[in-house]
């Protein structure tokens, strides 16, 4: 029997247990793919503890991200053969497939064949960054030629992917980090400027570098107190896009900075664009054609083994990490 991996109660990353399991047959319209890479992301960890939107059914299988070999094909299924190399792409939830496996089944529409330039783990690592930080940046924000973009986490996979997107774009990315250990890889990955939080003033340096202006967009998946100085580095009718909630802390809103910039508030997950077939077209389109064209490569920080997910998780949650954690198998 295949292992896959469970959670029985949320918890730290103990609570992740390896099982043999029989692994059904795939449905109408689905996939079985035997995994050779596993993409790890923060909000598997939210959802293993409990912090998630989604709340666990124990015993409660997650994740969203993989790379493989179709095994078996069901039904109704056009497109997709036996043996060939694919990605997943995350569907809108983290258990109902889950990706932590040997043996995993999803929709064959959340599947796609990956470029034969990609290994195994760079195939686990394209999408969930990908996605999201397109459906934010451009399906949404529209971010354009000459836009300023604040990204905050920007050493964290989405952020990276926030990068390279706002230079295909022709956008002004201005990375943010909380301490200058990260401030040099940022730049020569490719941030037009990088804010050190921990020492620099987060307002008077988004106005320096757009002469006065402020940002047209920002890009969070922090929230908590942060909101506050981020809204003022806004420009007049700028956009804040919050991806998530890392900070424990409680997030005020900043009404009368709100109101006097005309500023628009959108919180936003990836499902948005999974979930709508016409949207996910062009999400799939924008990222196939950049990786063709080595404008969104992935960046792989580091590689854990199967039987090492409890690690993997540990290190997930240090965020000592610059770029996505991957597992093979």
């Amino acid at each position: 029997m295949p292992r896959i991996v469970r959670i029985h109660k949320n918890g730290g990353p103990e609570v992740l247990k390896i099982e043999n399991l029989d692994v059904s047959p795939p449905g109408p319209q689905e996939v079985t793919i035997k995994v050779r890479a596993i993409g790890l992301n923060r909000s598997e960890a939210m959802f293993r503890s409990g912090r998630h939107i989604e709340t666990a059914h124990f015993p409660a299988r997650l994740g969203y991200e993989a790379s493989g070999v179709i095994s078996a094909i069901g039904s109704g299924v056009q497109g997709l053969a036996v043996g060939d190399a694919v990605s997943v792409i995350p569907p809108p939830s983290v258990t109902r497939w889950g990706a932590y496996g040997e043996v995993v089944t999803f929709p064959a529409e959340f599947i796609v064949k990956h470029p034969a330039s990609l290994s195994w783990t760079q195939a686990a690592a394209i999408w969930m960054q990908n996605v999201t930080a397109y459906g934010a940046l451009v399906d949404i924000a529209r971010l354009g030629k000459g836009d300023a973009v604040i990204i905050l986490a920007a050493s964290s996979s989405v952020g990276l992917a926030a990068i390279q997107i706002a230079r295909a774009v022709g956008a002004v990315s201005i990375a943010t980090t909380r301490t200058d250990a990260k401030k040099k890889a940022l730049l020569d990955f490719g941030a037009d400027h990088v804010i050190v939080t921990g020492e620099e003033d987060l307002v008077s340096r988004v106005k320096e570098i757009t002469g006065g202006k402020g940002a047209r967009v920002a890009f969070d998946p922090i929230a908590g107190p942060g909101i506050a100085p981020l809204t003022e580095a806004l420009s007049q009718y700028g956009i804040l896009i919050v991806y998530g909630f890392l900070s424990v802390e409680q997030t005020p809103f900043p009404l009368f900075t709100a109101i006097a910039k005309g500023l628009t508030f959108r919180g936003f997950t990836f499902k948005e664009i999974v979930s709508d077939p016409v949207r996910l077209v062009k999400a799939k389109r924008f990222i196939l054609e950049g990786l063709d064209a080595g404008l969104l490569m992935p960046t792989i920080d580091k590689i854990f083994t199967f039987d090492q997910i409890v690690e993997a998780h540990q290190y997930l949650e240090s965020n000592a990490q610059f770029g996505k954690i991957v597992v093979t198998v």
